[in-house]
């Protein structure tokens, strides 16, 4: 009974390792050198998707960019909610 509860758990543990492995050693997303943003601006938070990178500045808004070019594809301005 505990020798086969050993194996059992032994083989978890193997399978986790494994996928461990191969989930962590998976090459990651490309991401760009460096990000321009417009003169005056600057980042709060950078997210990176398929093809896209938003940008929360300081001045409330999103900034989002084209991942290749680099250039602002829409712009979206981030304001409080009435209460």
């Amino acid at each position: 009974m505990v020798t086969t509860l050993t194996v059992i758990m032994i083989c978890g543990f193997l399978v986790v390792l494994t996928l461990l492995v191969i989930r962590l050693s998976a090459s990651g997303p490309n991401l760009p050198e460096t990000v321009s943003l417009p003169d005056g601006v600057s980042a709060r938070a950078v997210t990176f998707g398929d093809g896209w990178i938003a940008v929360v500045t300081d001045e409330d808004e999103i900034l989002i960019l084209n991942n290749l070019s680099g250039t602002i594809e829409q712009r979206v301005t981030i304001k409080p909610v009435a209460d």
